[in-house]
């Protein structure tokens, strides 16, 4: 059971990481919190079952400093999801403390021969008791052994009762935020994983002190109740992800829609214009009267808004590298935002988006007559299209017809798609269309 808990887990971290990491910042978290959890059930099931020496001789007291980082990866994923703020921050740094004094009091016996080491392994692969008789760390000289051991599970709970404290106090002060529909799910989620953490960690402390306390660690694995509390809150924390498979979004708060702040301090930026040949970002500046949002919906409309403001005024689609990552800058909303935005809201993929600006600003080009002076691909290139055929191929998707046979039309026809597909209203003014 152990070894498929701790498989389970593995590959349920590899998931994570890998295809959602990216997206999601606080996956890294998480899937480091799930990848190691996971391997110190595999060691307890080399301890238990295995019995292999040589897995005991790779896995005993090398990767022991990792146990340390549980907690405080819990507690920064915790954190991450509550305030939608995944950076790890330099005062982040003393969470690592106990890993890496841990890490410094077991290196003597990390660098001992790999022959003492197999040594060891099979001391312990004949019987858990001999752990007694191998000094794993420096720091058994300066306090008993049991404390090296518990002191784990002690660290995990302390960690879990601080990141439930984060959430009940988000939960107080939740009137001042907004929760958006699919992924309120988080509010079940986060109590069922600091739940199950909980159950497991205290449940193994106090096995373990006891198995000290009567000086036969063959106890630990023979307290049924104890154990039985372990392997609930090991099987529940391992699999609850898969009744929740959509754990990645985050809890996210309201942006400060009406601060236009820039992202590198709050100063405002006068009448801002744009700027497609300077490396300088321009922010997007809101009335900063503009009430927050106190519904799902207003938000939803107010990101819509804001997005259409930005295009309107400072053209960022004119930019090769307009994405979301890019117009989160502009705006101060987070990507995932506009991402969970476009995707249920707009259910248009951005690209489309940027495009359709990109092809209304290329029609005012056209208008214009620049294509007497110019190309067509120069007019694409513009108008923030990269190559020739992309601009060919959006302008046809929204237009019904190629920019060539665009321009062979009369002005009168200009307005019209082909087919009869009716007026075109996309050379209206944002100011102009919500009016």
């Amino acid at each position: 059971m152990l070894l498929f808990l701790s498989l389970t887990g593995i590959f349920l971290s590899m998931i994570l990481l890998v295809f959602n990491a990216r997206r999601f910042r606080s996956s890294w978290y998480l899937g480091g919190f799930f990848f190691i959890v996971s391997l110190y059930a595999f060691t307890q099931y080399l301890f238990v079952d295995s019995h292999s020496v040589l897995l005991l001789t790779i896995f005993f007291v090398h990767w022991g400093f990792l146990f340390y980082l549980i907690g405080p990866l819990l507690y920064w994923y915790v954190r991450s999801v509550l305030t939608d703020q995944t950076r790890f921050r330099a005062r982040d740094m003393w969470h690592l403390v106990p890993a890496l004094i841990f890490l410094g009091s077991t290196l003597p016996y990390i660098l001992l021969p790999i022959s003492e080491k197999e040594a060891n392994a099979a001391l312990l692969a004949t019987d858990i008791v001999n752990l007694k008789y191998i000094r794993i760390s420096l720091m058994s000289m300066f306090m008993h052994p049991a404390f090296i051991f518990i002191s784990r599970p002690l660290l995990v709970l302390v960690y879990t009762v601080w990141s439930l404290a984060l959430f009940i106090r988000w939960l107080r002060q939740r009137q001042n935020t907004t929760v958006l529909s699919q992924q309120r799910y988080m509010i079940s989620w986060l109590p069922v994983l600091l739940g199950f953490l909980f159950i497991l960690a205290i449940s193994h402390m106090i096995a373990m002190m006891e198995a000290y306390l009567s000086h036969d660690l063959r106890v630990f694995f023979t307290l049924k109740l104890l154990y039985l509390f372990s392997g609930v809150g090991l099987t529940g924390l391992l699999i609850s992800p898969l009744f929740f498979p959509s754990i990645l979004y985050g809890l996210p708060q309201i942006p400060a829609i009406s601060a236009g702040v820039s992202p590198s301090g709050p100063d405002p930026v006068p009448n801002p214009t744009p700027d497609v040949v300077s490396n300088q970002t321009p922010v997007l500046q809101v009335p900063k009267e503009s009430p927050k949002p106190a519904f799902e919906d207003e938000y939803l409309n107010q990101i819509g808004n804001k997005l259409d403001d930005c295009m309107e005024n400072l053209q960022p689609f004119l930019q090769h590298d307009c994405n979301l990552a890019y117009m989160a800058k502009l705006t101060g909303i987070p990507a995932h935002h506009l991402a969970y935005y476009f995707r249920e809201e707009k259910q248009q993929p951005f690209t489309d988006y940027r495009n359709d600006w990109r092809v209304r600003h290329a029609k005012k080009l056209l208008r214009q007559g620049k294509a007497k002076d110019l190309t067509l691909e120069a007019i694409g290139l513009l108008s923030g299209f990269a190559t020739r055929n992309t601009f060919y191929t959006a302008f046809k998707k929204v237009e019904g017809v190629s920019p060539r046979t665009y321009v062979s039309k009369k002005p009168g026809e200009w307005g019209k798609k082909e087919g009869g597909a009716g007026a075109d209203h996309s050379f209206f003014t944002f100011s102009e269309r919500t009016q």
